[in-house]
């Protein structure tokens, strides 16, 4: 069989991933077999494969391959987010560049266009995931916003309205100015940035005119100059001795004299500032939350798109931080700016526009939490459903214990629309369809009677995303609309959910809460988080930073097995990885290493003929290791350390197989192997192929289809995985000592220059380890010509110890005496002066008084070393000088 000399990556993988779609191994529907099932978490339809997504889907895949193996029904369900913000804010854009404006199409214009652009850009990230090999049940794709997940989506806020969970009214939100919707407080990304404190005075009313000098002022630091316009209150700590005489008056705020009162409370921080804080109920939660307290107007003076509006008086329709530099020169000209400073500070960002978001009062929808949290908390700290690492379980308890309700609404059009219709009566009513409404409209108020549909209104706004993706698990099994069909009860509860620890509360909780809710039973039963993906410098890779290289190029030069190996050598559960290209060669060095091995053994000849002892044995201990490492193997795997797994699997085929196994059983050069070596060898080969083909598929199969004649469908991909089955743990020691004393052989060769191919004589002072189990092997890998027992110390020889063994190899034939005495004599006389240098300087009070004590320590160990050698070169010249 002609095997060509290099492995080629990227015609392989085009190959087999072309077979494996073909015969449809990845599809899977209900039978009678134990059911492994895993949903991906669905990437943005938006996106790109980035290192993240390469992490997160290298270790599906893994565990999916595997369970295909174990004889599982494997069901691994993709499919994608519609991500409302970000996939507007694309259509927005696009539409922008062709010269037309959102706010000028009607909603069913804009969902036309915003349909028109997911179906040419949308699902790239999943194409790019076949290339990594992915072995999703591509049939089932699905998509957040597909008819069947929407009307589920739709069903589940009627139910949770009807039951009393939504609700809607004014409170405090993020909004994103840009893409001009509310965001949860998981998708605003807190900076560091490099600001200003601006101390700004206010004026204590009830003195004399403005800027007198016998007027009484009280100056307040902020970041934000511009809110002071919304400003209703200035709060001191009422411990505060500073400013008690202040308290019960009011103030006036620079600039437009509005008359608000100081307040006392013990939120104040003394420390920051000035120690006053100005009050700002609708710009600032913990304002917000001072003026419910206090009973403060709120005084909202933005408009939707970050623009000064007519209730902050000034600068009307000005950019909010165009205003923010006017006001301070403003302040600064009018004698109210006491000075500014330098600050640094956390500032939130919208994670999708990347703009400043601005805490603003905004009537949304919400779903009170508290009453799903708590059972979602118990079923996580009884390991019900079990997390990877375990300490996540903190974190999650933390915030379930102060879960808040859920902003679920967004001022988008792209998205599930809210199912509530607003009636002339000012009331409302929840239905699936206008039409619907229109019925239950009539029917709850008589006096609507004579109503239309043109007569309700929908509420323009679309849910929260996350309130599509909680449901994940059930409704892409159609378990919403149809709870009783085949395929939720078979597939449901899934198994595993591999994802980050980012997306635990606003998506791992929430979809916990959601299967507890609808199917009244956990939604998956462990959970693995992944770590972030880190550059060397420790950096989260981004494409901001511009350090995340492209997936893609990485699998166009190492091969997809060869990154996908790179990604999980260092990617314990949890723990963040730091990402080095270097570990894509290493995965590609795998790969050849392997393919070499392959080349090796397809290359011999085979002959019927006696099989050698040595090969006998070797076949025994490369089987007895392979149980051996299968059992650590299947409990890294229980435990979700897929980094041991691999390495472990790495180690078994790189160190046992290539570089020892095959030693021992190769035939002497241009010589042919035995029928039976060979016939086990292509066995070994096959089993460690199928160990190793969750983590690299493309290879394996390939690998697996050159190593015999294969029928069609005999594919490594649907073969059995291995079982660990009882090995000889003594053969494995044996083997362990004998390779010991070879290793030694080898490094007296090393260190005398003696050439591979030069015969050595073995001997040893008691026992029979001649007759040692893998005494052939010592014969063959060390070239040992005879092997025996011996009385005395042989003269002009080295020795070393193996256990309590000791062992001497005979030099006079191997080496020139003469030239030996002379480099042991050099040494010595170099060895004596050293240690005098050093016994000189350790004699010096002075020195060892003075010098720190490591300093001292470290002498010390020289000359101790020093000693040692001497002592070893002096017993290796009497064995040359007594021949």
């Amino acid at each position: 069989m002609q095997i060509p000399s290099r492995y080629q990556p990227t015609q392989v993988e085009d190959k087999w991933y072309k077979n494996w779609l073909e015969k449809r191994y990845f599809h899977s529907e209900p039978d009678d077999r134990e059911p492994y099932t895993i949903v991906i978490p669905p990437p943005n339809v938006t996106g790109v494969l980035h290192m993240g997504h390469m992490l997160n889907n290298t270790i599906q895949d893994v565990l999916v391959r595997r369970a295909r193996m174990q004889g599982k029904n494997a069901c691994w369900v993709p499919g994608t987010d519609h991500a409302s913000i970000a996939t507007e804010a694309k259509v927005v854009h696009h539409l922008k560049e062709k010269g037309i404006e959102k706010n000028n199409l009607s909603r069913k214009e804009f969902m036309v266009h915003a349909w028109e652009w997911k179906e040419k850009h949308g699902g790239i990230i999943l194409e790019q995931l076949k290339k990594l090999g992915a072995s999703c049940d591509w049939d089932r794709t699905k998509f957040t916003m597909d008819d069947n997940l929407y009307e589920s989506v739709i069903d589940v806020f009627i139910d949770l309205y009807n039951k009393g969970l939504i609700y809607r009214g004014v409170r405090m939100v993020n909004w994103d100015p840009k893409a001009l919707t509310a965001l949860s407080d998981e998708e605003v990304i807190h900076k560091e940035v490099k600001s200003k404190l601006y101390y700004i005075r206010y004026q204590v009313e009830s003195t004399s005119t403005p800027l007198s000098t016998k007027d009484e002022w009280i100056t307040i630091a902020t970041t934000r100059p511009e809110t002071i316009l919304g400003d209703t209150a200035v709060c001191i700590h009422p411990e505060d001795e500073r400013f008690k005489h202040l308290k019960g008056k009011r103030v006036l705020v620079p600039l437009i004299n509005r008359s608000i009162p100081i307040i006392q409370d013990e939120y104040v921080d003394r420390e920051f500032g000035t120690g006053c804080l100005k009050i700002t109920p609708a710009h600032d939660i913990n304002d917000y939350n001072l003026g419910l307290k206090y009973k403060l107007d709120a005084i909202d003076i933005f408009n939707d798109n970050g623009t000064l509006n007519e209730a902050a008086q000034i600068y009307v329709g000005e950019d909010r931080f165009e205003v923010r530099t006017k006001i301070s020169a403003e302040l600064k000209e009018k004698g109210f700016l006491v000075k500014e400073e330098d600050y640094t500070n956390k500032v939130g960002f919208s994670e999708r526009t990347d703009v400043v978001i601005e805490p603003k009062l905004s009537l949304q929808w919400y779903m009170k939490m508290k009453e799903m949290a708590k059972p979602a908390l118990d079923i996580v700290m009884n390991d019900t459903v079990k997390f990877y690492p375990s300490n996540v379980k903190n974190t999650y308890r933390h915030w379930m214990e102060n879960v808040k309700d859920w902003n679920i609404s967004r001022q988008l059009w792209w998205g599930q629309q809210i199912p509530v219709y607003y009636l002339p009566n000012k009331e409302e009513v929840v239905a699936k369809s206008v039409e619907e409404a229109l019925i239950k409209a009539k029917e709850k108020y008589p006096e609507l009677k004579d109503i239309t549909v043109k007569d309700i209104k929908q509420d323009e706004d679309v849910l929260d995303t996350w309130f599509s993706s909680w449901l994940w698990p059930i409704s892409v099994f159609d378990g919403i609309r149809n709870p009783d069909n085949k395929e939720i009860n078979y597939y449901y509860p899934t198994n595993d959910l591999v994802t980050a620890p980012e997306i635990l509360f606003f998506w791992v909780a929430r979809m916990i809460m959601s299967g507890l809710e609808y199917r009244q039973e956990i939604p998956f039963k462990n959970v693995y988080f992944t770590g972030i993906v880190r550059d060397k410098l420790g950096r989260k890779m981004s494409k901001s930073l511009g350090n995340s290289p492209d997936p893609i190029k990485l699998m166009n030069e190492y091969g997809a097995d060869g990154v996908r190996v790179g990604m999980l050598l260092t990617s314990p559960a949890g723990n963040d990885l730091p990402f080095d290209e270097a570990l894509c060669e290493q995965g590609r060095n795998f790969s050849n290493k392997i393919w070499n091995a392959l080349r090796l053994i397809k290359g011999w000849e085979i002959k019927e003929q006696d099989q050698a002892t040595a090969a006998k044995m070797g076949i025994s201990w490369m089987n007895a290791r392979i149980n051996q490492s299968l059992l650590t193997i299947d409990d890294h795997y229980s435990k979700y350390r897929l980094s041991d797994a691999l390495m472990t699997t790495y180690k078994l085929i790189w160190d046992d197989f290539c570089s020892n196994y095959l030693e021992i059983i190769k035939p002497p050069y241009q010589k042919p192997i035995d029928s039976i070596t060979y016939k086990e060898t292509i066995k070994i080969f096959e089993k460690l192929m199928k160990i190793l083909h969750p983590f690299m598929p493309f290879l394996t199969e390939e690998v697996w289809h050159l190593l015999d004649e294969r029928k069609d469908g005999d594919d490594i991909i649907i073969s059995p995985m291995p079982e660990a089955k009882e090995f000889d743990l003594d053969l494995i020691n044996s083997f362990n000592e004998a390779y010991e004393v070879v290793n030694n052989i080898r490094k007296i060769r090393k260190g005398k220059n003696i050439p591979n191919k030069d015969a050595l004589e073995l001997l040893y002072l008691q026992g029979d380890m001649s007759h040692h189990s893998f005494a052939s092997v010592i014969n063959k890998l060390g070239n040992i010509k005879k092997f025996e027992k011996t009385n005395i110390k042989p003269e002009a020889s080295q020795s070393f110890m193996v256990k309590a063994q000791e062992f001497f190899i005979p030099l006079a034939d191997s080496v020139n005496v003469a030239d030996e005495v002379d480099k042991l004599e050099a040494e010595l006389k170099y060895q004596e002066g050293f240690y005098k240098s050093i016994s000189k300087k350790l004699s010096n009070e002075r020195f060892v008084n003075n010098a720190p004590t490591k300093v001292v320590e470290m002498e010390k160990q020289k000359q101790t070393d020093s000693q040692q050698k001497i002592l070893k070169i002096k017993e290796m010249l009497s064995g040359y000088q007594n021949q």
